[in-house]
């Protein structure tokens, strides 16, 4: 199995200087062995529960025939749709692996009122779900779940035929899940949900939506010796030592663009949240910025981004890094990189203490139901607030946008944050390069609220270098969540002002943008910036 890293430039400099430390103090072959010291004293207690994802292509492939014969059982009742709730790790491995192997499976990662509608009122006579929640009390999945169960009794349909649960054993959604009668597959409860590609996370939604997940595994496996080894031509050492050690010489690269070309379609997106989530804390991290081949960042010349080109089959870079390999293999290849960069960086890879901080600032703006603050101005439909920010000579969204950005120093970075509907007519590509364009620095663009699971971790725990753009959706559609005291439209509203808030308590400048008419507004900024 083909598993190959080729560094060049600044980045085979920093490889050189790095990988015989790394080959010295073992740190292959510790990983394999699921060392948790490897971090230091104050990482071991998470370590020590997280490093089950070192085996997973082994541990998780007695699942895969059950995994099957639950499909077969389905196509016999005439289900073929499939639909995932989940957030972060838990829907983008799924999201990767269906789309590498040309299969489909919706991926409903939000809470936005329309996206959820859209997906639950379409062939529900079709349609069995998989509720994906590594700790159990997610509070979006478990509102979509309680939507779906609503539209599945509405429509005469025995709900335990047609969801399907994956938890760690011992959650409150496992207990929930045999209370009901529902299925149940349990994921390792040693992964993080980043790192569980492959396991009941990533293979559970993927074989039920006809991925070819016993090829995956198997890819997986091929490379698990190489990656293991201590060795200078170890490819996860040489792209962890890339990503980490750039950032200490003399043209600092601490963001890495990742351009993953059509043989691994979305391959981007999954490993932009491993990496921002798992490096990006106490200050220090490595920004990921998923581009396309379009991007404006290709031909920016910035200095502190370093270009890695991902690809299935062999590839080749003038400078910074070419990685090739199968899907499988490139999981677990990034995994072992992330550590290793971690490990370079001083830095913990298996916690993610401001994820859970904007979580705690969401569910504090949910109970308290505060009034909305009224926009400073509005402008062509688009309402503007603002932290951190003087808007006070600003009179239109143009305006606005440009205070935001004359706040960027030279090694900072642009997040666009999306609370719309996923699935309506908005090019999230072209505003990104537009803004990328504009601001002449690497722009980042994420779907809320599932960005909040992941790279959102990166925002407030990484380098204080980020300027940020809510873009905000004014649905005159909403959906009481059943047996809870609010509905979808409140807890993405809930959601975009706890993260505003946390940003704003680190003194990171924010911009929020609410659309009035989303599609249309949306239209409009692209005019406004182009």
């Amino acid at each position: 199995m083909s598993l190959s890293v080729k560094a060049t430039g600044l980045a085979a400099r920093a490889v050189s200087e790095t990988v015989a430390e790394l080959v010295s103090a073992k740190i292959a072959s510790r990983i394999a062995a699921k060392d948790f010291t490897i971090w230091g004293p104050e990482a071991e207690s998470e370590s020590a529960i997280r490093l089950g994802w070192v085996s997973s292509a082994f541990d998780t492939a007695p699942l895969i025939p059950e995994i099957l014969k639950l499909r077969e059982d389905f196509a016999a009742a005439g289900v073929n749709r499939f639909v995932l709730c989940g957030m972060g790790g838990s829907s983008l491995a799924p999201e990767v692996i269906t789309k590498n192997h040309g299969v489909e499976l919706v991926v409903l990662d939000s809470t936005e009122p329309e996206q959820v509608l859209g997906v639950v009122s379409e062939g529900i006579e079709r349609t069995a779900i998989i509720v994906s929640s590594k700790s159990g009390s997610t509070v979006e999945t478990d509102s979509q779940k309680r939507i779906f169960e609503a539209a599945f009794t509405e429509a005469g349909i025995e709900k335990t035929t047609r969801i399907i649960i994956v938890t760690d054993p011992g959650s409150p959604m496992e207990a929930a899940a045999k209370a009901d009668g529902y299925k149940i597959f349990n994921a390792d409860p040693n992964v993080g949900g980043r790192y569980s590609a492959l396991t009941a996370f990533g293979l559970v939604p993927s074989g039920l939506a006809g991925a070819d997940i016993q090829t995956l595994v198997a890819e997986a496996q091929a490379v698990a010796e190489l990656l293991a080894t201590d060795s200078e031509s170890n490819p996860g050492l040489i792209l962890g030592a890339a990503m980490a050690r750039t950032q200490g010489l003399s043209s600092y690269k601490d963001k890495l663009a990742i351009l993953a070309d059509s043989s691994l379609p979305g391959f981007g997106d999954w490993a932009e949240q491993l990496i921002a989530e798992s490096t990006g804390k106490i200050g220090r991290g490595v920004l990921p910025v998923v581009l396309d081949a379009s991007s404006f960042e290709l031909s920016a010349g910035q200095a502190d981004l370093l270009l890695a080109k991902v690809s299935a089959a062999e590839t080749d870079n003038s400078e910074g890094l070419a990685v090739w390999g199968s899907l499988g293999a490139q999981f677990i290849l990034w995994e072992y990189a992330t550590a290793v960069a971690s490990y370079l960086l001083g830095v913990n890879p298996f916690d993610q203490p401001d994820v859970e901080s904007a979580k705690i600032a969401a569910r504090g703006m949910l109970e308290k139901r505060a009034a909305i603050v009224a926009p400073i101005f509005s402008y062509a439909g688009i309402d503007v607030r603002a932290h951190n920010l003087d808007l006070s000579a600003s009179e239109d969204v143009s305006a606005a946008l440009h205070t935001l950005l004359a706040t960027l120093k030279s090694d900072g970075y642009v997040s666009i944050q999306a609370y719309l509907n996923r699935n309506g007519n908005y090019d999230a590509e072209a505003l990104r390069n537009v803004v990328a364009a504009k601001s002449t620095r690497p722009t980042t663009f994420g779907w809320a609220p599932r960005f909040l699971h992941s790279t959102g971790q990166y925002h407030k725990g990484g380098p204080k270098q980020g300027v940020f753009i809510q873009l905000i959706a004014h649905s005159e559609k909403d959906v009481q969540v059943p047996n809870r005291d609010f509905t979808l439209g409140q807890l993405i509203a809930s959601q975009a002002a706890g993260d505003a808030q946390v940003l704003a308590d680190l003194g990171r400048p924010v911009l929020s943008l609410t659309l009035t008419n989303s599609e249309a507004n949306f239209s409009e900024l692209l005019k406004i910036l182009g």
